[in-house]
């Protein structure tokens, strides 16, 4: 009988971090194509994250952890606010007003491409074969999920395609940045980074989309509070979780599985259909996401 390593025990707990984050991430979808029955997209957003921030600051005192933020972290805040929270949400939802969501979701989900590329120079992880590959066979997964909706460069898209690109390219910086300095105690910091990041959500929401604030239907409402209590609450720690426990490249190829997760649970939702694409979309990017992950054993972890 071996006893497991602490590194691969932080390996094993950083995947389930990452299954949880990408699990609530993909299912954030369909919750956000019911709510924007109702409500307009930036606005949904910012009145989910700012309640989201509510309740992990009540959390973050409830284990006794400091709400203040200390001078020397402020950098790191404000650095996460805008790449992981406004630019992420705020860009892409602004994105999806001029491009369709699969060609939203095809621009955003470049992600990994530049988390994976900006590792090298920011942390000094350089890309291993393994991750070449399993990027290779990600992105096939994703550009067969999307082949049917091919990108169309109008004068109406391109901004939406520039404001897509960027909330990409941010998010996988910030992510990268933030892994090495996040905080040891990370859930207030989290809190105040996903209420400053969606207050300027809700004020620009009232002002230029004039939602009707009593128009909420229950099943809206019920993918609300879904969106609130998980991709808003919940999947913020468990992403930072998994960023500090797996490589960059890892971290970033797992994320790749959201748009698969998000399809077949629209499909499940909604009424979304599922065809040949979708299918050879999970084989492929399943195939990249086993292979970034697996890792194999010294002979003698495996006792031969």
């Amino acid at each position: 009988m071996h006893n497991r390593t602490p590194a691969h025990q932080a390996g094993v707990t950083g995947f389930l971090f990452l299954v949880c984050t990408a699990l609530g991430w993909g299912l954030n979808w369909p919750a956000m194509r019911i709510i924007l029955r109702d409500w307009p997209p930036l606005f949904a957003r910012g009145v989910t994250g700012v309640l989201a921030a509510i309740i992990l600051f009540a959390i973050a005192a409830a284990n006794r952890e400091r709400l203040s933020v200390p001078r020397k972290t402020w950098g790191s805040l404000f650095l996460a606010t805008f790449t992981n929270v406004f630019a992420w949400m705020g860009f892409t939802t602004i994105a999806m007003t001029t491009l369709s969501i699969s060609e939203a979701a095809l621009l955003v989900y470049t992600m990994p491409i530049w988390a994976t590329l900006l590792a090298w120079p920011v942390l000094g992880s350089r890309p291993k074969p393994r991750d070449i590959v399993g990027l290779v066979l990600g992105f096939a997964g994703l550009f067969v999920l999307f082949s049917g909706h091919p990108l169309g460069f109008g004068s109406g898209k391109i901004v939406g395609i520039g404001l897509a690109l960027a909330g990409a390219i941010l998010f996988a910086l910030g992510s990268l940045l933030i892994a090495r300095s996040l905080p040891v105690s990370p859930i207030s910091f989290v809190a105040w980074q996903i209420f400053l990041g969606c207050v300027p959500m809700v004020v620009f929401g009232l002002a230029f989309e004039h939602p009707d604030l009593g128009g909420l239907k229950p099943d809206s409402a019920f993918a609300l509070a879904y969106m609130t209590l998980v991709p808003m609450g919940t999947c913020y720690l468990t992403w930072y979780a998994a960023i500090r426990r797996l490589s960059a490249a890892t971290a970033a190829i797992g994320m790749l599985s959201v748009p698969v997760i998000g399809i077949l649970s629209g499909a499940w939702f909604v009424g979304e259909s599922v065809g040949w694409r979708e299918i050879g979309a999970v084989v492929l990017t399943l195939a990249g996401v086993a292979l970034a992950l697996w890792k194999p054993r010294p002979a003698m972890e495996q006792g031969v």
